[in-house]
Formats: C-alpha cells, structure tokens, sequence
C-alpha cells in the first residue's frame, strides 16, 4: 500500500496516464417527477399506516414481550428515507 503511495507522489505525468485536468463538463437539466411513482409512493405510505394500525392492534390484543415500535420505527425510517431519496434530488 505505501508502495504505490511513494509512487504517486514521485510520479510525474507519463505518456500512459491521461492528461488529469477537465476540459468540459456536461450539465443536462433535471428530469420530471414521473406521476406513476409519486402514486406508488402514496400507496405505499398508506400501506405503511395499515400496517402500523394492525400491529397496534395486534400488540394491544396478544400479549407480546415487545413495544410496538420495535417493528413500526423501522418501517417509518426506511419509508421515510425512501421518499427523501426521491424527492431530495432536486
């Protein structure tokens, strides 16, 4: 590993390596929110608060060893951060 680190740093610019500076970058504008997955992303919210009421009932109703939020928690952060990735790409 320090080998190669030794390397790179006494290496000069050598006809085998490309030429390191940018000449031109690309900027393509941002695409459209598709209508489709802002409805699958509804459904699945709505999916999630399904859920989270039946394993409120169902925590309520059996007797488990556990909070409910053991199961609920995860599956709010993992919805919510799903939907961030989608819309925080602005």
């Amino acid at each position: 590993m320090f080998a190669d680190f030794f390397h790179f740093k006494s290496r000069r610019n050598s006809p085998d390596y490309p030429d390191p500076i940018i000449t031109a970058a690309v900027v393509r504008p941002p695409e459209p929110r598709n209508p489709r997955v802002e409805k699958i992303i509804l459904l699945c919210w709505g999916l999630i608060a399904v859920k989270h009421i039946a394993v409120i009932w169902a925590v309520a109703h059996y007797a488990v060893p556990f909070h409910q939020l053991w199961i609920n928690a995860p599956t709010f952060l993992l919805g919510l951060l799903a939907t961030l990735v989608y819309y925080g790409d602005e």
